[in-house]
Formats: structure tokens, C-alpha cells, sequence
């Protein structure tokens, strides 16, 4: 085989391995495919605008299979749906023509700067568990469509952050279970994604999309779905978000740090700070999944005791907090199954 193929060959593995790693994240998660894949890939050194059409174009397959299967389960609210996904398609479609329309040198530390932004909240965001409001009335379009216009811009202006946007805003409402949460976004973002590509179509031509590229992001990604499946029932959801939170800050630092220039002692000292904050926030999860456990465990045992004798187990359960225990903070994925029972 030419050295020319092989190389070829070698690239194409090395980004199916990325769609593959970004669908176990997205599987565990409930979000950040296109987060994870664009990162890596402008860590390779792919292009800003190049990538984000790139894994757009691949996650039209990967959200088409991921939405038929969540509509098979019954995950699916379409009312939510036909509220987010239109504003969110709008808002992608602008977002890529935006990305388009920019030098590559602009581009770069924009969307590192958006990557970073996304990778921070999720430190922050799985370092602590959700609070659910069980009171609250049905989610209305004043507070969907702008949700679903901001998330589908950052989507295509960012390569990623339909998911770490849209996923977190709608559990922290606590107004929907959390399975149709993830099943409903999922749903949506096949619109999303769609319009991002007709986006970068306009803006790039057919040459901006990297067909092998999403060739092997689209394989990797549909031969990881069923092994994020199993990975979600091992690996605990809140380390993992706030593992990848901090390899998608990290990773992107570097790309702000040249584009400002900074040289000399600063990106170690920038570096150091930032780790220790990737500690104190693995640290921090790491104890909200222990007291979620806890919490559980010890709702379980009043359940099953008033079950066993109801007039004197009723009062014993009353200082335990079910809903917090069955809404945090293994989420999104294992929020679901926490829910269904």
C-alpha cells in the first residue's frame, strides 16, 4: 500500500475512534457529541467551519437513529419538540452561515472560546446535584423558543452545545421527567442539524464538508451506540461530565493562549489554575454522587418498609428527600433509569 493511503487510512481510523468517543460520551450523557468530536477534531487541526459542517452533517445520521429509537420507548414529548427544534433549526441555520462567513483565523479562537465556555459548565454543571421543581406548570414557547434559537446558535457557531445547553435548561425546570427530557432534545436536534448543514452548504459549498470525515464520524458513532448503552449501567453519568469538561477546557485553552499570544509563565500558570479547578470539581461530584447514593439507598428502605407495614413506616419516611434522590445527580442518562424505577 502507498505511504499516501496508508496515511489516509490511518486518518480516517483515527476519526471514527472520534465519532466513537464522542457517542460514548453523548450516550452517557445525554449530550456533547458534536462538543467532543469538534474539540478533537480542531485539536487535529481540521478547520473550524470544516469541522462543525463536518459533525453537523455526520449527526444527522447518528440524531435520526438516536430520535427513532427514543420515539420506540415512548422518551419522546413532540409538543416540546415542535416548540425547540423550529426556533433551534433557526438558529443553527444562522449560526453556520455566521461560521462561514469568517477567516479561519477568526474563526478559531471564536468557537475555542465557545468550546471552553461549554466545557467550564459542565465542570460546574456535574459538580453538584440538580434541584428539581415539581410544582412548577408546563413548559410554554416564551421560554422554548428563545432556549431553542440560543442553543441551535452555539451549536453551529461552537461545532457543538445543542445537548449542554438545551438538556440542563429543560431538567433544571424540573417540568419534565428527565428521560423525555433527553428523548425530546435528541428528537429535536436532527432538525438542528439538518438546518446547520443546509447552512454550511450555502456558506461553504460542497468542498467545505469533509465527506470522509463524516464518513468515519458516522461509523464510529453508530458502532458506539450500543456500547454507550452498556457503558452508561458502569461508568457513573456525573464523574463523566465532569471528566469531559475538563479535557474540553483544557483542550481549547491552548487554542486561546495563541491567539492572545500569551507566552512566557502564563499558560503554566493559566494551566495549573485551571487543573486545580478540574480537581476541585471532580472532587465535588465525586461527593454529590455519594450523598445522591446515599439518599436513594435510604429512600428505598422507607419505601420498602412502608410497603411492609404502612402505619408504621409512614412516619420514617417523611425526612427523606425522594425526589432529590431519584432526579440527582446521575444524570441525564441514569436519571432516567432512576426515575423509571
Amino acid at each position: 500500500m502507498p505511504k499516501s493511503q496508508g496515511a489516509l487510512v490511518r486518518k480516517l481510523l483515527v476519526l471514527a475512534l472520534v465519532g466513537l468517543a464522542a457517542q460514548l460520551v453523548d450516550g452517557a450523557l445525554g449530550m456533547a457529541y458534536g462538543l467532543t468530536s469538534s474539540t478533537l477534531l480542531l485539536f487535529a487541526g481540521v478547520a473550524p467551519a470544516a469541522a462543525s459542517a463536518s459533525v453537523h452533517l455526520a449527526e444527522i445520521g447518528t440524531t435520526l437513529a438516536a430520535g427513532v429509537s427514543h420515539w420506540r420507548f415512548g422518551n419522546v414529548d413532540w409538543r416540546v419538540v415542535g416548540r425547540i427544534a423550529l426556533p433551534g433549526a433557526v438558529g443553527a441555520f444562522a449560526g453556520a452561515t455566521f461560521l462561514s462567513s469568517i477567516s479561519t483565523e477568526s474563526a478559531a479562537p471564536w468557537m475555542a472560546a465557545i468550546l471552553f465556555s461549554l466545557g467550564a459548565y459542565l465542570l460546574v454543571r456535574f459538580s453538584r446535584p440538580l434541584r428539581a421543581n415539581r410544582a412548577a406548570g408546563r413548559l410554554r414557547s416564551r421560554f422554548l423558543a428563545p432556549l431553542g434559537l440560543f442553543a441551535g446558535f452555539v451549536d453551529a457557531t461552537g461545532g457543538g452545545g445543542w445537548g449542554p445547553v438545551a438538556t440542563p435548561a429543560l431538567l433544571v425546570s424540573g417540568r419534565m421527567e428527565p428521560r423525555k427530557v433527553i428523548g425530546s432534545v435528541d428528537t429535536s436536534e436532527f432538525l438542528v442539524a439538518g438546518a446547520a448543514s443546509i447552512g454550511f452548504l450555502i456558506g461553504l459549498g460542497s468542498e467545505g464538508f469533509l465527506l470522509p470525515t463524516v464518513a468515519a464520524l458516522l461509523v464510529g458513532g453508530l458502532i458506539a451506540a450500543p456500547i454507550a448503552a452498556w457503558l452508561v449501567r458502569i461508568v457513573p453519568a456525573q464523574l463523566l461530565g465532569a471528566v469531559i469538561g475538563g479535557v474540553i477546557v483544557l483542550t481549547n485553552t491552548r487554542t486561546l493562549l495563541r491567539a492572545g499570544e500569551l507566552g512566557g509563565p502564563v499558560p503554566a500558570l493559566v494551566y495549573t489554575v485551571l487543573g486545580a479547578g478540574w480537581v476541585v470539581a471532580l472532587t465535588l461530584a465525586t461527593r454529590a454522587l455519594r450523598r445522591t447514593r446515599r439518599a436513594r439507598a435510604t429512600a428505598e428502605a422507607a419505601l420498602a418498609a412502608q410497603s411492609a407495614d404502612p402505619a408504621e413506616a409512614a412516619p420514617a419516611a417523611e425526612p427523606v428527600h425522594a425526589a432529590e434522590a431519584t432526579t440527582a445527580p446521575e444524570e441525564p442518562r441514569k436519571l432516567a433509569a432512576a426515575v423509571e424505577g
